[in-house]
């Protein structure tokens, strides 16, 4: 080792506790984009290879009843590689011992070899046998939902006859990664399943023998999705087309994106962030760190150390807290990230997990540049340090007056306190970086705890001010409105509101979406419409109103006119004015007056489904009445649906959100520490010197101190702003088509991010005063004047 290799060992073992603290910092950083990037990159793969090794499709139809004939025509479109149809049918189910309704997606499987698309991953068992009209395979998370293995039993109403089916498999598939029940916002695993069943036996039960209800279409590379689409179009829509649609209109897929999305826009956010701050600690300490060693530099350069190996030296001490900082933050990025992708796989049910180990090079060089960007500034200091400036010791500050002569501050303030305040304002750029450094501290705080209160804030306005039935009952085919009048005589049903929704294609310009208009009563109290204010919106009575993320998307406003072409009944396309724009959360639709919807389809009164309000006394007989209803093909459960959010959508988030906050807390007390720690360095001979003039140890602690105590305070307002500030960013980062967020920090939320950075210094102060007690008084004088 050369004598500067062992000057390196020296500085870093003497500095062992400031150096922890940067490596911390730097290891945060690295931690948080293992954690975010890796998980997603990770999850991201195993979709694709997911997509790729099971055939998911690319373009998706719904129809009525189409003839196996129109297979040979769809196949001859151009830019379509494999053409496979199959029949799919809601279903009610009645499970044994299980109280509430459960519904399924009953879905043709060929009788003999596997579907050309979207095969099927079996987790256990068999696929059904040719002939056997009861053997069914089961979505895995249903099963395991309900203890279901091969050979168990169920029933459901298959075209108003209820049969009774056995399980003889279990499987996954990449088209139903998320599955959502009808009238459900969130997925259910106990009340919502996918059966597949004999081609045979069920278009036998559906009297379909020679046709089929659903199309999926795989693309060759480079072919026009938009085209594909509109051709395909043109060849069902007489046979009860509900529109072809691509992947990002596919349930499942648009979902699984969605929860990707937010988990990549977190992992573009907070990590950058955490670099900075630790570029920012770098750049603060090893500047300052510097200075401290001015009249080593001195010596060194007087001895003949040229310019470039002391920068090497300096250097190399920066790489080694990049080193430990990387190795922490690899070790706790790889467990976080492994439990974090663990949760979100389990979430989406894959079969199996893709690895990203090249992100640990990315991670580890993105930090190395961080530093050395934050420790360029101190570097340059060294260079420009002659030998006879350097073992000079630093002029003395001159101090000047702030206050007019006749204000004596003196006289207000205590003679420590004044000391104090004239150390800030000898150095107030020191300060202003000092604060600047705690203000990030707790504004990364914030934005990591944001996500909690707008998570419980969409809750309280989706479920109890919005959506505030306790069920929602679908029908397999709309119902004349009369329908409402029999559901309103069920047992437990104490109000009952009519919902008509209508698939349509909305296009402004050159933008199209696929959406549902949904037509409510005027007077309509369980599911309301709030606006921004959290207000109830009454709808006009003729016009449209769409969600004001849809507005966004199509580049519209109140006053503008949209084409919609409408995708159920007489089809056609008419004009709509947009009379209002909505902030609603999930998804992006249209909203009508239910009459002026009635006028705009030329029909009669018809629904698709109920909201309710029960009594909660009388839900098994509700529940018993609807399992004997053959035109029900689904019953949404609110409170389950809660449940069930919290469960899935807000815990990944709020985990993250967790993770990100106890992260955030040990930067926190490393830029803390790292100030409180320089400072005593800094003014080690000063304070030493006070002692052997009177000064007790606890006025020479309340000095260096008050002076930590004032910068921390002074700095959480500006911290707060920042936090809202990137909290801004998340939001808008985190808003998609299928959810978006509320901008809603707490009070709670600034005061806990406050509260971690004052015990951060709380603690960093009882480090620095266990160090006063022990200090040397004689060696700290005797160092060089």
């Amino acid at each position: 080792m050369t004598a500067l290799d062992i000057k390196l060992f020296r500085d870093v073992m003497r500095l062992w506790a400031q150096v922890l603290a940067i490596a911390l910092v730097i290891g945060g950083g690295v931690a948080t984009l293992i954690l975010a990037a890796g998980s997603h990159r990770s999850l991201e793969e195993t979709r694709a290879a997911y997509y790729e090794r099971y055939g998911f499709a690319d373009v998706f139809a719904q129809v009525k009843r189409a003839p196996r004939a129109l297979v040979d025509r769809i196949a001859e479109i151009p830019g379509v590689a494999v053409v496979d149809t199959r029949i799919s049918k809601l279903a009610l189910l009645d499970i044994p011992g299980f109280a509430e309704p459960a519904s399924a997606q009953f879905v043709s499987l060929p009788d003999t070899g596997e579907p050309m698309l979207n095969r099927l991953y079996m987790r256990t068992g068999r696929l059904p046998e040719p002939g056997r009209a009861e053997e069914v395979v089961v979505n895995d998370t249903f099963a395991r939902a309900h203890g279901y293995a091969p050979g168990d039993r169920f029933k459901a109403i298959l075209n108003g006859k209820k049969r009774e089916l056995t399980i003889v498999g279990t499987a996954l598939s990449p088209e139903f990664i998320y599955t959502v029940g009808p009238g459900d916002l969130m997925p259910d695993d106990r009340r919502f399943a996918i059966v597949w069943m004999s081609e045979k036996a069920l278009a036998s039960v559906y009297d379909l023998e020679g046709a089929f209800s659903y199309v999926s279409v795989k693309l060759q590379r480079d072919a026009s999705e938009r085209e594909i689409i509109t051709r395909l179009d043109a060849l069902l829509d007489s046979y009860g087309n509900q529109a072809a649609h691509g992947r990002k209109d596919q349930t499942s897929h648009a979902w699984l994106d969605h929860e990707l999305d937010m988990l990549n826009n977190m992992s573009r956010t907070l990590p950058p962030i955490f670099l900075l701050v630790s570029a920012f600690l770098v750049n603060l300490t090893l500047s300052r760190l510097v200075a401290l060693e001015r009249e080593q530099i001195g010596l060194l350069k007087a001895l003949g150390y040229s310019n470039g190996s002391i920068l090497l030296h300096y250097t190399k001490f920066v790489v080694l807290l990049v080193l430990i900082g990387i190795g922490l933050g690899s070790v706790i990025g790889t467990w976080l990230g492994l439990r974090v992708t663990a949760l979100f796989g389990e979430f989406f049910h894959f079969p199996f997990l893709a690895k990203a180990p090249d992100l640990y090079l990315i991670a580890g060089g993105l930090s190395a540049v961080a530093a050395i960007l934050g420790a360029v500034r101190a570097l340059r200091e060294v260079v420009k340090l002659p030998p006879a400036v350097a073992m000079q010791p630093p002029a003395p500050p001159a101090y000047r007056r702030l206050l007019p002569r006749g204000f004596a501050l003196e006289k207000l303030v205590s003679q420590p306190t004044m000391m104090m305040i004239r150390n800030i304002s000898r150095h107030p750029l020191r300060a202003v970086f000092t604060a600047l450094g705690m203000a990030l501290a707790t504004a990364i705080l914030v934005v990591s705890l944001f996500t909690r209160d707008t998570m419980e804030q969409l809750i309280e306005v989706t479920y109890f001010l919005s959506d505030r039935q306790d069920a929602t009952i679908g029908f397999v085919e709309k119902r004349i409105e009369n329908v409402v009048d029999q559901v309103n005589r069920l047992p437990g049903v104490l109000a009952a509101e009519p919902f008509r929704e209508v698939p349509v294609r909305i296009r402004h310009g050159n933008v199209e979406r696929r959406i549902t208009i949904s037509g409510r009563p005027a007077d309509a109290s369980l599911r309301r419409i709030i606006d921004v204010d959290l207000q109830p919106v009454v709808l006009p009575e003729s016009g449209l109103a769409i969600s004001g993320m849809l507005g966004q998307i199509l580049g519209v406003r109140v006053g503008d006119t949209v084409e919609v072409d409408l995708l159920e009944g007489a089809r056609r396309t008419v004009a709509l004015p947009v009379v209002a724009t909505v902030e609603d959360y999930f998804g992006i639709k249209g909203m009508m007056d239910r009459e002026a919807l009635r006028k705009l389809m030329r029909e009669t009164a018809v629904v698709n489904s109920v909201n309710l309000s029960l009594d909660e006394s009388r839900r098994d007989e509700f529940y018993a009445a609807v399992k004997s209803m053959p035109t029900v093909s689904g019953v949404a459960l609110q409170r389950v649906s809660l449940a069930n959010f919290r469960k899935t959508v807000a815990l990944l988030i709020t985990t993250m959100a967790s993770i990100y906050t106890g992260l955030a807390a040990v930067i926190a007390f490393g830029v803390v520490y790292n100030n409180a720690r320089i400072s005593l360095s800094e003014r080690a001979r000063e304070l030493a010197s006070l002692r052997v003039l009177g000064f007790t140890r606890g006025e020479v602690l309340r000095i260096l101190l008050l002076e930590l105590a004032i910068l921390t305070l002074v700095a959480q307002p500006l911290g707060w702003l920042m936090g809202y500030g990137l909290a801004w960013i998340m939001k808008t980062n985190l808003a998609g088509e299928l959810m978006r967020v509320r901008l809603v920090v707490e009070h709670s939320t600034y005061l806990t991010a406050t509260a971690v950075v004052v015990l951060a210094a709380i603690a960093s102060a009882a480090v620095i005063r266990n160090r006063i007690n022990r200090m040397d008084l004689v060696a700290v004088l005797k160092t060089r004047d």
